[in-house]
């Protein structure tokens, strides 16, 4: 059971690297001067990754917790 818990863990926090990473990406994307169209997507994108990073740090919380239990 142990061993289960440390790949969902394992998963969990790589699902969070990503996330952060493609945020940042879309951030400094939306920093540089390209045009009304692209900078709306780009909101967008920035949104979605937002979300993702929420998800994964809500995931990880709770496997952190059941960990400790």
């Amino acid at each position: 059971m142990l061993e289960h818990q440390n790949i969902e863990h394992a998963k969990a926090r790589i699902r969070l690297d990503r996330a952060e990473r493609a945020l940042g990406n879309a951030e400094d994307m939306l920093g540089e001067n390209c045009g009304a169209v692209v900078g709306t997507a780009l909101c967008c994108t920035i949104r979605g990754a937002r979300r993702r990073v929420k998800e994964a740090k809500t995931r990880l919380a709770k496997i952190d917790a059941s960990r400790a239990n």
